[in-house]
């Protein structure tokens, strides 16, 4: 197991896998023979930025049984998903601000992000292991009021679409999270989400296989696996949201309005 990093400071960036509240620095590309360089920084010494790359973000919708139960919708016999502009990752720690275009409500949705690490198309649920690279955290914040604005077409790209409005990391680990792991969500010191991965209607090889049959998945593409209960706006005139899922660690970032 790997964590791997993107990293910024003064005098080094680059990649690394951490350990501790220590990066070990690699050159190369990550998804194919990086290797270490001898070189260590301090965690604490560097910024980091969100962990890849992705040509294409895609964002699952009505992926949880729980959430589909709630609302009284029916489970989709397809993944449901959309794409979100590169344009939309934003780092750990970044503080996203509210566009001044829109002055409408906006949510959090703490989820699983899954990072392709081998091109792939049209490959096998048993296929799907090997493409995969790892596993991060990912804050899909959307901007709920624009959604369903103009009644005659649902504007999910743009209510997602906005700069910054898709943290994720802090780490990409190249272990899957655990069976009983689950997705918790702090605003504002307060718990707002806490759902298990295991209530995933199309669980990460599955859902990747499938979405291969639809596209094309690059090196670094990120897949946001939806969200589930809990879903709430962001009130105040400075949020802080912390998402958290076992196995992973904890994205932390401020929202402002």
């Amino acid at each position: 197991m790997a964590n791997w990093v993107r990293f910024t400071s003064e005098k080094i960036s680059g990649i690394g896998t951490l350990d501790g509240e220590e990066i070990t620095v690699h050159e190369g590309c990550m998804f194919n023979g990086a290797h270490a360089t001898g070189a260590r920084v301090a965690l604490s010494d560097v910024t980091l930025e969100a962990p890849c790359q992705p040509s294409k973000i895609i964002a699952l919708w009505n992926n949880f049984h729980g959430l589909a139960a709630k609302l009284g919708v029916a489970e989709p016999a397809e993944p449901l998903y959309l794409l979100k502009a590169p344009t939309t990752a934003a780092a750990p720690g970044a503080t996203v601000r509210r566009p001044p275009a829109y002055d409408g409500k906006t949510v959090y949705e703490g989820e699983l992000g899954i990072v392709i690490g081998k091109t792939c198309a049209n490959i096998s649920e048993d296929e799907a292991g090997a493409h995969i690279f790892g596993y991060t955290i990912v804050n899909d914040i959307t901007a709920a009021d624009i959604l369903n604005k103009d009644p005659t077409f649902p504007q999910w790209a743009r209510a997602k679409g906005f700069d910054d409005y898709g943290p994720f990391g802090p780490i990409i680990t190249t272990a899957a999270p655990p069976q009983s792991a689950h997705v918790r969500t702090v605003l504002n010191g307060a718990e707002r989400q806490n759902y298990p991965l295991a209530d995933m209607i199309f669980p990460p090889h599955k859902l990747v296989a499938m979405l291969s049959r639809d596209m094309t998945l690059h090196p670094g593409d990120l897949i946001a696996c939806g969200t589930s209960l809990g879903v709430g706006s962001m009130k105040e005139a400075v949020n802080e949201v912390e998402v958290s899922i076992d196995g992973i660690g904890t994205l932390k970032n401020l929202f402002v309005q």
